[in-house]
């Protein structure tokens, strides 16, 4: 489904964000079901063998001679490899054969979650409602003309089975305000989950022979919805790269990935992290902290300007960074990182 704007709403009141008049561009709602179906067809028409319920997987010698194993239908496998993409989530073993004293990890753990429900009733708008309210943030989305996804904000204790579907619908409703509410088609939920809100980034996002791609590299909270985006970028820059170095022998694409991939990342969590401050109510928020989200939710409903840095970013800035290559090569070889506060945790599994 193609979006040309998001809306927002402040307290209940509307204003929409117009991507195709600040940004010239528009935006795709891709469900990720239909996207693992799509790359499932694309690799049986290319040939390409996909592994599923792989056991005890795990990556060696990744400085030389780089090789996998796992086990599957109580047999051992073993595929010898020139290189390695570690695609494989943040929970996977990839980022973790990195050595703990080449990589740095940078996180910000959000002291709330999202309570989220999918219903078969159709959406209340055309386009999704971003919506800051004083009891929390909320999200009108949809995965079909039938299919609605809503979330709230919700503290990190939450316990689903507090939450029936009326309790749901009411505070959603007067969170989106009456203009959305109006228009919410209520039905029994058939999913319900909290997702806990998180900003993660590992540099560099290459060692050896092994290459980080999507969550395994970096994760960003769902506000704008950028995991996904970032993580196709990230197989994009990989690709060529990886063109370069097996057609042309050519490895200045692989050695430049990291930091051209990590700029983008970075710019995405910035965005992110700036979406998600100003949508939700934080613990100890003061009178003044809720002053400024107010102000600048009506600076942006006022400012053409703060619109089209909204939707430029929303919509995805420039694949190729605006950098130069100097600059893209000391971003890979920056080795204190970014920040010299940035909280780190432990890299290991």
């Amino acid at each position: 489904m193609t979006h040309a704007g998001i809306n927002m709403a402040a307290d209940g009141e509307l204003f929409r964000i117009d991507f195709a008049a600040h940004a010239q561009a528009a935006v795709t709602v891709y469900g990720q079901s239909e996207i693992m179906k799509d790359l499932g067809e694309a690799a049986d028409e290319r040939g390409i063998e996909v592994v599923y319920e792989a056991s005890d997987v795990a990556i060696h010698d990744i400085d030389q001679a780089p090789f996998v194993t796992w086990a599957k239908d109580r047999r051992d496998h073993r595929l010898a490899c020139d290189l390695v993409v570690g695609c494989d989530g943040y929970r996977g073993v990839s980022r973790s054969c990195i050595p703990k004293s080449k990589l740095r990890v940078f996180e910000r753990v959000y002291p709330f979650g999202w309570l989220g429900i999918l219903a078969e009733v159709p959406p209340c708008d055309q386009e999704l409602i971003y919506a800051n309210h004083e009891r929390g943030f909320a999200l009108a989305s949809m995965r079909s003309a039938t299919r609605s996804r809503y979330y709230i904000q919700c503290g990190i204790d939450e316990r689903l089975e507090d939450w029936s579907d009326d309790r749901f619908w009411d505070e959603v409703s007067l969170r989106l305000g009456p203009r959305a509410s109006a228009k919410i088609t209520r039905g029994e939920s058939f999913e319900k989950s909290i997702a806990l809100l998180r900003s993660v980034v590992c540099e560099p996002m290459r060692h050896g022979r092994l290459f980080l791609a999507g969550d395994a590299a970096h994760i960003v909270p769902p506000t704008g919805a950028k995991g996904l985006n970032l993580a196709v970028s990230d197989i994009v820059y990989l690709s060529e790269a990886l063109t370069d170095y097996f057609q042309r022998g050519s490895e200045a694409g692989i050695d430049a990935y990291s930091g051209q991939a990590l700029a983008r990342v970075w710019r995405a969590e910035r965005f992110s992290w700036w979406f998600t401050m100003l949508t939700h109510r934080f613990p100890q928020m003061t009178g003044f902290d809720r002053k400024m989200q107010i102000a600048e939710m009506d600076y942006i409903r006022s400012s053409r300007a703060a619109q089209a840095m909204l939707a430029e970013n929303y919509v995805g800035l420039p694949l190729v960074p605006q950098q130069s290559k100097a600059a893209a090569t000391a971003a890979n070889n920056n080795e204190k990182g970014r920040d010299a506060n940035a909280n780190q945790i432990d890299p290991s599994p």
